[in-house]
């Protein structure tokens, strides 16, 4: 057998612990979803959506369950795309040329996406009218 190659250090970034972990994390999350908002247009067009369903499915003549499940389906959706924008960030970051490969992984995040909206119609409309 031949022995591993040792690993690569960690991210100087981690090593924090307890509270200030937690408290950083908070405000970088905040940072992305701002950075979401100002730069993606598909996540602001489905915050609009977002704040139009969350409400209203306070109001659904449903239970708790149900409630649940339309505002879970919302909430799904928003994640599948800040996870989308993230791999096509990512990407972009790596290279603007076409490549095959970039174009693949972006495809899947799209494709994720619309996933995540079926499932969003779904949802809704298997609780509102199933």
């Amino acid at each position: 057998m031949e022995p591993h190659a040792p690993l690569p250090p960690e991210s100087p970034f981690k090593g924090k612990t307890g509270i200030k972990r937690i408290w950083n994390a908070f405000h970088y999350s905040l940072a992305g979803l701002r950075a979401a908002l100002r730069h993606e247009d598909a996540f602001r067009q489905e915050c609009l959506l977002a704040a139009v369903l969350i409400p209203l499915a306070f109001f659904m003549p449903t239970d708790g369950t149900g409630k649940a499940l339309l505002i879970g389906s919302t909430l799904l959706m928003l994640i599948v795309e800040l996870l989308n924008s993230a791999v096509e960030a990512t990407v972009d970051r790596v290279s603007l040329e076409r490549h095959q490969l970039a174009k693949r992984a972006k495809d899947i995040g799209s494709a994720a996406v619309l996933l995540a909206l079926l499932n969003l119609a779904l949802v809704w409309g298997l609780v509102l009218f199933g």
